[in-house]
């Protein structure tokens, strides 16, 4: 389970995306999010395939390192499915099991929802898997530092964010060295009941809890021994610059949010299976 978690990793490669401005790649992402919480029904969602196709061809990633990221998520997609499925209310009655009703507009709203959660882990997995940590570091600042004149911290928050994302890997392949040493002395975590297994992640846990604030602490006294101050007085080797590409990017993303939007407006009446 812990392999299949690719949040903070990075894919290096020589793509489009990957030479994109981390700043708009950054409000991309959050225009995606929008754009796939303003689809209406099934079919709008086929803008948002062909959206991600696209990216992820341009990318140059692998599709089976995007499939992957989904994995860890497959309990909270199956309660998030049966949740919606027999707990949504509507006129159309599918299956009526007594204690559960099962209606149209019930299924509809848990591959609706459902749909939605795998687009967005996706396009967050898209992010990382192509902008380098420091990078991603200085589109953030750069995006907060107009929030300095209410003397907001930009240079500290994205900092924060960027080691967090990248401590990720460090800790998944922490944490997976625990778990294999404590199954060679006879731990068992894939077996027996839930709470059986919650119990047994508690010997794991601990020490997972232990090696983070050590690791925190060394990488504090590092920054301090450097005489780190943040963000004042920094200069930078490379000066984020708007290129053609980022442009293009940019209006791809509208046209898929104007499209989706026409789409709901004018012909959501057709594709309300």
């Amino acid at each position: 389970m812990m392999k299949n978690i690719t949040l903070g990793q990075y894919y290096p490669a020589d793509s489009v995306v990957h030479r994109l401005d981390p700043r708009v790649k950054i409000v991309l992402l959050i225009a995606f999010v929008v754009a796939v919480f303003l689809v209406p029904d099934l079919f709008g969602f086929v803008f948002v395939v062909l959206y991600l196709g696209l990216s992820c061809r341009l990318s140059r990633l692998p599709v089976r390192l995007l499939i992957k990221s989904i994995k860890p998520l497959r309990f909270i997609l199956i309660f998030t499915f049966v949740l919606n499925l027999f707990f949504t209310g509507g006129k159309t009655e599918l299956l009526n099991l007594g204690f559960a009703v099962l209606t149209r507009e019930g299924l509809l709203n848990a591959i609706r929802y459902s749909l939605r959660l795998v687009f967005l882990v996706l396009g967050s997995s898209l992010l990382t898997l192509t902008t380098q940590p420091v990078t991603l570091t200085d589109g953030l600042e750069r995006l907060l530092s107009p929030l300095k004149v209410i003397r907001f911290p930009a240079h500290e928050m994205a900092m924060m964010m960027t080691i967090a994302l990248r401590f990720i890997p460090t800790l998944l392949e922490e944490a997976d060295k625990i778990m294999k040493a404590q199954s060679a002395r006879g731990s068992d975590f894939e077996t027996g009941r839930l709470i059986q297994r919650v119990k047994a992640m508690v010997p794991l846990l601990v020490p997972l809890f232990v090696s983070a604030f050590r690791r925190a602490g060394d990488l504090a006294m590092a920054m301090e021994a450097r005489c780190y101050h943040g963000g004042e007085g920094r200069t930078r080797l490379h000066i984020l610059k708007m290129q053609k590409n980022d442009w293009i990017a940019i209006g791809v993303t509208a046209l898929l949010i104007v499209l989706i939007v026409l789409e709901g407006r004018f012909l959501s009446g057709y594709f309300a299976w």
